[in-house]
C-alpha cells in the first residue's frame, strides 16, 4: 500500500507518520515545503519537496506516481481543494481531508457530538472555511465519484505542545511560566465546561484504521479520545505535574472575546467555551480495534517533562503575560466598583 501525506510535520500528521513508518505494509511519501528541520523524518519515508501552491510543479513531481491513499493536512479553503482534485482525481483510491470538529454547530443543541451534528459555526471563519471545504469534496464525491473521506479532529496534542484554553500567539509556555512563578492564570468561564483532549498517538491509530478502508469512502468521521475533562481538571493536571499550586482566575469567555489585543471569539465562543462530549461509535464501527489509551493525566506528564527538558520549546511571550495582568486588573477594578 502506498500513501502520500500532504504536510506531514504538524502535530497530528507527525504521529501518523511515525506509526506508518513502522508498518511494513505501507510505503510512505510526504509532500511539503521542507521547512521544518526540527521534525525528524524516519529514514524509510520518501520526501517530495515542493510548495503545494505551485500546482504545475507538483503535477510534474508526481506524474509517475499513483497512491492508495492521499491525506491532506494543509488545505483550509475550497480553492486549495480544487487544486488537489485536479492533481489527484486519477492518482488515488482514497483522498482523506482533515477538517475540524470546530465546524460543528455552535451553540450546540445537544452536548453529545456525532457526525450527524449539524455543521454551523458563525463565530469562526476558520470553521466556516472547513465546512465549505467539506461541501466541495462531498460534491466531488456525489458528482464525480472522487473517493473522499473527511476526518474531524478536535483538540489534539503531542510531546511538544501543552494544550490550554487561553494562551498567546507564541504558544502555551508563558502560561506554564506563570504557574511556576505563582501567578494567577486565566481560565475561561468558570472552568466547568467539558472538553476532550486527544494525544496524537491515539489519533493516529484511528486515522490509520481509516486508510484504505472501503467503508470510509464518502464518509465523515470524527477521531477523539473518549475522555471528558473540565477545564479545571485540565489546568489542575498541569499544575500537579509542575508541583505548584494552581491559582485560577476565572474570566467570562465573552469578556475575553471583547478584550483588545487577542481575538478569542473563534477559539472560545466558537469552540473551547462549549461543553462537548464526542460519541466515537462510528469510528469504532469502521475501525473496531480503535481504543484511545493515553489518559490525559498520563499524556500531559510526558509532554511537560519533555518541554521542561528542552529550552527551545519554552518560547517566552511577555506581551501575553502583560495582557493577562491587565485583564485580571480590569476584572478586579470592576468588582470594586460594583
Amino acid at each position: 500500500m502506498k500513501a502520500l501525506i500532504i504536510g506531514g510535520t504538524g502535530i497530528i500528521s507527525t504521529g501518523i507518520m511515525k506509526q506508518l513508518s513502522k508498518m511494513p505494509e505501507w510505503e510512505l511519501y510526504i509532500l511539503n515545503r521542507g521547512n521544518r528541520p526540527d521534525v525528524k523524518i524516519p529514514d524509510n519515508v520518501n520526501i517530495i519537496t515542493c510548495e503545494m501552491s505551485d500546482e504545475k510543479k507538483v503535477s510534474e513531481l508526481i506524474k509517475d506516481y499513483t497512491f492508495d491513499v492521499v491525506a491532506d493536512f494543509i488545505s483550509f479553503v475550497p480553492a486549495q481543494l480544487e487544486s488537489r482534485y485536479r492533481l489527484f482525481k486519477d492518482r488515488c483510491k482514497q483522498f482523506i481531508f482533515i477538517s475540524s470538529a470546530s465546524a460543528y454547530q455552535k451553540p450546540l443543541s445537544d452536548y453529545r457530538v456525532t457526525e450527524s451534528t449539524p455543521l454551523s459555526n458563525p463565530y469562526w471563519g476558520y470553521s466556516r472555511d472547513k465546512i465549505a471545504c467539506e461541501e466541495y469534496l462531498m460534491e466531488r464525491y456525489r458528482d464525480d465519484g472522487f473517493p473522499i473521506t473527511i476526518v474531524r479532529p478536535s483538540h489534539t496534542y503531542d510531546d511538544k505542545y501543552i494544550p490550554l484554553g487561553v494562551h498567546g500567539d507564541k504558544g502555551s509556555w508563558q502560561v506554564v511560566k506563570r504557574m511556576l512563578e505563582g501567578k494567577p492564570v486565566i481560565i475561561h468561564g468558570d472552568g466547568t465546561s467539558l472538553w476532550t483532549m486527544t494525544h496524537n498517538s491515539d489519533f493516529a491509530k484511528g486515522f490509520i484504521g481509516l486508510m484504505g478502508n472501503i467503508h470510509a469512502i464518502g464518509e465523515s468521521v470524527q477521531i477523539t479520545s473518549d475522555e471528558s475533562l473540565t477545564w479545571n481538571q485540565v489546568y489542575t493536571a498541569i499544575a500537579r505535574v509542575l508541583n505548584v499550586e494552581l491559582k485560577p482566575y476565572y474570566v467570562p469567555s465573552d469578556f475575553l472575546s471583547k478584550c483588545s489585543g487577542y481575538d478569542f471569539t473563534g477559539s472560545l465562543i466558537g469552540d473551547k467555551a462549549n461543553s462537548v462530549v464526542f460519541d466515537n461509535t462510528k469510528l469504532k464501527r469502521l475501525v473496531p480495534e480503535f481504543v484511545a489509551t493515553k489518559r490525559f493525566d498520563q499524556g500531559i506528564r510526558e509532554v511537560i517533562e519533555n518541554v521542561l527538558s528542552n529550552p527551545n520549546l519554552q518560547e517566552l511571550d511577555p506581551e501575553f503575560d502583560n495582557w493577562c495582568d491587565r485583564v485580571i486588573s480590569a476584572m478586579e477594578d470592576a468588582v470594586k466598583k460594583v
